[in-house]
């Protein structure tokens, strides 16, 4: 049992810090900006909660950050009443947040200096993977501070892989949004031809899941898609902050992302359509926009 705290409660969190507490059987405290859900969450698991990142931090083996992006995540580890101030020497910190390479590497440096290991380490699965403790985790920093970290991190992980140094768990977790961004869109003009062409949807998805064209997209969305539901997920919104992180590191290694681009801009048509909270399956609304 290790002394961990948990920073960021949202969808992803909440659970995540959950299995650390149940599953890991870690004496866990949680912050949250809003106080209310750290509350009621150390009500329903049992753990503690702390009204700051620098309180939540103090003491503790492991810290954990789930947050939106580079500014949060600066905001609760180097800002006013930031973790960073309390970390112990020999601790870790863990930042599940989809953030950039930059703020890893940065944060990883700040952290060597401070004393305290830096793992960035972020996680796909969705909601439902958070829920499950079935998470996929990309892991980025030196081989001993994760090699420490790995046995805590599995409490809510069905998979947890050190891709290389600081903010390499970063650049793979791109590598994962720029995949996923094809094979939705995929996805969504293959279900469109499909239904114009008058075939029945879960019959054709019945045979072609099983050859080349399978993906767990195709298996755990098309049924939704076929029903034009998509007010659940991974929100619209979400993956347009991803791929934006992807393109701009883009820029800065000379990467070609032509199809990535091109999803983002759809993407975009869909929140003009009203749908930025749902899920990312929502290309098909798009295509079906009368």
């Amino acid at each position: 049992m290790a002394k961990v705290a948990f920073i960021g409660l949202g969808v992803m969190g909440y659970p995540m810090a959950g299995h650390l507490k149940n599953k890991g059987g870690h004496d866990v405290t949680v912050y949250n900006r809003t106080a209310a859900k750290a509350e009621k969450w150390a009500k329903e698991f049992g753990g503690n909660h702390a009204l700051t990142p620098a309180l939540a931090a103090d003491g503790q083996d492991f810290v954990f950050a789930c947050v939106g992006n580079d500014d949060d995540l600066r905001s609760v580890t180097t800002g006013a009443d930031g973790a960073f101030a309390k970390m112990k020497s020999g601790a870790v910190f863990i930042d599940n947040t989809t953030a950039s390479a930059e703020v890893a590497r940065e944060l990883a440096a700040e952290a060597g200096t401070l004393g305290f290991g830096f793992i960035d380490a972020p996680v796909s699965g969705g909601q439902a993977g958070a829920e499950n403790g079935a998470l996929t985790v990309m892991c980025g920093g030196d081989e001993k501070t994760f090699d420490r970290a790995k046995p805590v991190i599995a409490a809510y992980a069905k998979m947890v892989g050190l891709m290389g140094p600081a903010g390499s768990g970063q650049l793979t977790k791109m590598i994962n949004q720029i995949c996923i961004a094809g094979l939705v869109q995929g996805l969504a003009e293959g279900i469109h031809f499909g239904k114009r062409a008058g075939l029945d949807i879960e019959k054709v998805i019945d045979v072609i899941s099983k050859g080349a064209a399978g993906s767990w997209q195709m298996e755990n969305r098309y049924k939704t898609m076929n029903s034009s539901t998509y007010d659940f997920g991974f929100a619209v919104d979400w993956m347009r902050k991803d791929l934006g992180i992807c393109l701009a590191e883009a820029d800065n290694n000379g990467a070609k992302l032509p199809v990535t681009a091109l999803v983002d801009q759809f993407y975009k048509d869909v929140q003009e359509m009203g749908g930025r909270r749902w899920d990312t399956s929502s290309l098909l609304a798009r295509l079906e926009k009368k």
